[in-house]
């Protein structure tokens, strides 16, 4: 990575979780001031281990539904990058009420002690979820649909409230609308695992995995250290003109469920090859989920700079090897 946030204090919401984790991971590397706000209930402390002795990191146990751990972690802080949030559609389904009140609530809550303390920008987790039942293939960020999910609508209401807090208290934001992220430190246990990881440790067990519908469904899946360059140049970007905007963050790049699942098994057999006997097990399309998911990453390249830099192949070979020695 080129451009890189250095010597400032940074604050990382949901910092104990996946995407969160690798964030803290560069900014501590980079050289910033690195506060975590978690309450650990998707987040994982064995993220954090490798930081807890490092000076530059702090720890803030908490949880952003409550407005004092909010104003206590914003003490103090030139960026926010605001990570917290309840993932997954089939959770908002089963529960939407707690989706809401985390994803929604929470957001402003975390928004408003931001602008309260002058923080230099608010960067913030959106989602391609938000694109809904849009069908225009590659999305592009002025094209939505209806969301299909309670998860996909709490998205699109936080971006609603990012540009009213811009309009209204000037406070400077930056939305990334994440297309399907993967990588070290996802998580492949419980009943909302993604699919990739997923698909990992049943392989690893020597288990068939379960793909929803026939498998061609397709997702822009977005190896994980893209994600933290469009973080650290969304900070960094100083044109007005890209700031208090969305953008999407993938790599431009369609692939559907069964040939994810084929190159994952070939990476797999690289040092295990029983795995070349199993194939998957098909199932019903799961409620909420879209057919297609492509991005247009022409607007984050033009504004922020954004060059991602891993293809999916190529990141994927480096969530297998970290996998291969962490489950």
């Amino acid at each position: 990575m080129e451009r890189t946030l250095t010597n400032k204090k940074v604050l990382v919401t949901g910092g104990a979780g996946f995407i969160g984790s690798n964030l803290v991971e560069s900014f501590l590397r980079s050289g910033n001031y690195v506060v975590c706000l978690d309450n650990f209930s998707t987040g994982k402390r064995e993220n954090l281990r490798a930081f807890m002795d490092n000076g530059n990191f702090r720890l803030i146990e908490g949880d952003i539904r409550n407005y004092e751990d909010c104003e206590k972690a914003v003490k103090g802080i030139d960026y926010v990058f605001h990570q917290a949030a309840l993932g997954s559609v089939p959770r908002s389904i089963k529960d939407p009420i707690t989706s809401t009140d985390v994803n929604i609530g929470g957001f402003v809550k975390m928004l408003f002690a931001a602008k309260s303390e002058n923080v230099k920008r608010f960067i913030y987790a959106a989602s391609s979820s938000t694109y809904g039942d849009h069908p225009d293939l590659p999305k592009v960020e002025d094209k939505i649909g209806k969301p299909l999910s309670p998860y996909g609508i709490t998205k699109y209401v936080d971006e609603l409230f990012a540009g009213n807090f811009a309009s209204t208290y000037g406070i400077g934001v930056i939305g990334l609308r994440y297309f399907n992220v993967f990588g070290r430190r996802q998580d492949p246990q419980g009943a909302y695992a993604a699919v990739i990881p997923l698909f990992v440790k049943k392989l690893m067990q020597h288990e068939a995995p379960l793909i929803n519908g026939d498998g061609s469904y397709s997702r822009d899946f977005t190896y994980v250290d893209n994600v933290v360059q469009a973080n650290h140049l969304a900070a960094l970007v100083e044109n007005p003109d890209a700031v208090n905007q969305v953008y999407n963050v993938a790599h431009g790049e369609r692939t559907n469920l069964n040939e994810l699942f084929y190159m994952i098994r070939e990476y797999i057999s690289e040092y295990d090859r029983e795995v070349l006997g199993i194939s998957p097990e098909y199932g019903p399309p799961r409620a909420g989920d879209i057919p297609h998911s492509l991005a247009s990453i022409e607007k984050a390249r033009s504004l922020l700079g954004y060059n991602p830099t891993l293809t999916v192949k190529e990141g994927m070979a480096e969530a297998i090897d970290w996998y291969r020695h962490n489950l």
